[in-house]
């Protein structure tokens, strides 16, 4: 719901600040005081267009701030229309379009009255709010166009050209053979044939460093002699007893190095032709990495990707790709067959089903028609027609919600209806029957062209919205105004050279003056003040027996 509003450099309004709660809160004042301005401001909020002569006289620019509450998550929503130029739109205090602000608009508030924001006026809300008026379940069908466009999928993947589908084979046979032909097997082998390679390449070099590393180690005065020399020279004293030890064990380390680094280069023999075969093994592999490392089969790259591009592990994975569409391209007819005969299926079923939501929608659109005019009835438009038109091929989805507001006027879309006071009464029998819509719902010239037991209908119709809804009214009547949990009063305050709006929360008393106020135009007429006390507890009894007054609900304007 709508937790606070603050509107500056708006029209009339200079500044000012409302804190709103749950329920039923009622705007009243003057005509010109301001009341539209506050509505104004919460469809600017949620999208609405932003024109600069909506910018209070004197202002550089007009600045809008909405504090929402949703299942517990705050948002706040800001809207700022400068004289000139753009309007900005920030959600969270973070830069926004008014395009991201009427997103959260949907979900957040819906405008009833001569308004855009109207969420019953589209098309796809109004074909929701008829199957959750039916309870048409749309799984089925959903479900059934889901396997279906699986199918056509399938279908597709196969490939629809017999000319296409050999020539892809063609490729594909190529490739399976280079590729089989190449043996591979290991994703390591290049790193393996580097090593062979580099033993190979050098051969007689790594003779020679063999053999000068055994004599180093070998010779007279080598390593061996020097260890041997040091343990001489220790021998036999006992402080050096461990030093002695471990020089024997490097003796011993050293013969046996000398010997595996001799044994080792006397095996290393030049083989160029095996040095050859080597090397073109490797140019073999990196031609296949070339070309196949980052293929893909019927455009699916997803095997290579995962493995990682440019690799053997890559061209293996392809080799595996070529061979499964390989066989899935020879045997195309059967496997096309087969997908065939179950889009046939497929396509019979979402038929059968998308008839079932239509036969649905059509028996059930006389019902929403016939329970919106009962709530008419209570709202001063006892001779309103509503049709609901299920329209298009099945499964019906061009619904269309129809008002004839009079008898021998055309019924008409409700986007079309010229009466803003029977749009917006149109509207809230309609929330009256459709329970599922935004938490705050504002309604401006709901009372148009009504009074008496009308108004006290409107009234009632609005507090029992309020049940499950936070409800904003803009109202001249009193027997609206006494239905609301809290009571606002927009009034004008003349100043030299300037006018502007200041939005009050009135206490008990305050709602008895401006009740009467509402009344008799005399705030301070007796009679009135006892009229408006038997509006307000007749209001409270009503309500009273619908639902209990939350206690600790504040609402409150500075």
């Amino acid at each position: 719901m709508l937790l606070e509003l603050a509107v500056e450099g708006l029209g009339v309004i200079d500044a000012t600040r409302l804190v709103l709660g749950p329920g039923m809160t009622a705007l009243t004042g003057e005509t010109g005081a301001g009341k539209t301005m506050l509505v104004e401001a919460i469809e600017l909020l949620v999208g609405g267009r932003a024109e600069p002569h909506l910018v209070r006289p004197g202002a550089p620019e007009a600045t809008v701030e909405g504090r929402f509450e949703l299942g517990g998550d705050e948002t706040v929503l800001t809207r700022v229309v400068p004289r000139d130029g753009r309007s900005r739109a920030y959600v969270d205090g973070r830069m926004a379009t008014a395009a991201a602000l009427a997103v959260h608009g949907r979900r957040l508030v819906d405008l009833h009255g001569q308004h855009d924001h109207q969420s019953l006026l589209s098309a796809a809300v109004q074909r929701e709010a008829l199957d959750r008026f039916g309870g048409i379940d749309l799984e089925p069908l959903h479900e059934a166009r889901r396997r279906l466009a699986a199918i056509e999928r399938r279908l597709a993947e196969l490939g629809g050209d017999a000319g296409a589908r050999a020539r892809e084979a063609d490729l594909l046979r190529f490739q399976a053979g280079e590729l089989a032909a190449a043996g591979l097997a290991d994703p390591d082998e290049d790193r393996l044939l580097s090593e062979r390679e580099d033993a190979l390449a050098d051969a007689a070099a790594h003779r020679e460093a063999a053999q000068a590393a055994a004599e180093a180690l070998l010779a007279d005065g080598g390593a061996r002699d020097l260890v041997a020399a040091a343990m001489a020279a220790l021998a036999g004293r006992a402080p050096f007893a461990p030093e002695e030890a471990r020089l024997h064990g490097l003796a011993a380390e050293v013969d046996d190095v000398a010997a595996t680094v001799r044994d080792k280069g006397e095996a290393i023999e030049e083989d160029p032709e095996s040095l050859a075969a080597v090397r073109a093994r490797r140019q073999l592999l990196h031609d296949l990495v070339r070309k196949y490392g980052t293929a893909s089969v019927d455009g699916d790259a997803a095997a290579a990707a995962e493995i990682g591009t440019g690799t053997l592990a890559a061209v293996l994975a392809y080799a595996d790709a070529v061979g499964k569409r390989l066989e899935a391209l020879e045997r195309h007819d059967e496997l096309a067959g087969a997908l065939e005969r179950d889009r046939t299926e497929a396509r019979a079923r979402v038929a059968a089903e998308a008839a079932a939501v239509a036969r649905a929608r059509r028996a059930c659109a006389p019902r929403l028609g016939e329970a919106v005019e009962a709530h008419l009835v209570e709202l001063a438009m006892a001779r309103a027609k509503v049709a609901v038109e299920v329209g298009g091929e099945d499964p019906g989805d061009a619904v269309r919600f129809l008002l004839a507001a009079n008898p021998g006027t055309p019924a008409l879309p409700l986007a079309k209806v010229a009466s803003g006071g029977e749009l917006a009464r149109a509207m809230l029998a309609l929330r009256l029957v459709l329970t599922a819509s935004p938490p705050t719902l504002v309604f401006d010239e709901v009372d148009a062209g009504v009074g008496g037991a009308a108004a006290v209908a409107v009234g009632r119709a609005l507090a029992a919205l309020a049940t499950d809804h936070q409800i904003l009214v803009v109202t001249h009547l009193p027997q609206v105004a006494a239905f609301a949990d809290a009571h606002v009063a927009v009034t004008k305050l003349q100043q030299p050279g300037a006018t502007s709006a200041a939005a009050t929360l009135l206490d008990d008393d305050g709602r008895l003056v401006e009740l009467s106020r509402m009344l008799s135009g005399r705030p301070g007429s007796t009679i009135a003040h006892d009229h408006a006390a038997e509006l307000l507890a007749t209001a409270a009894g009503e309500r009273g027996r619908g639902r209990r007054r939350e206690p600790g609900r504040t609402a409150g304007a500075r």
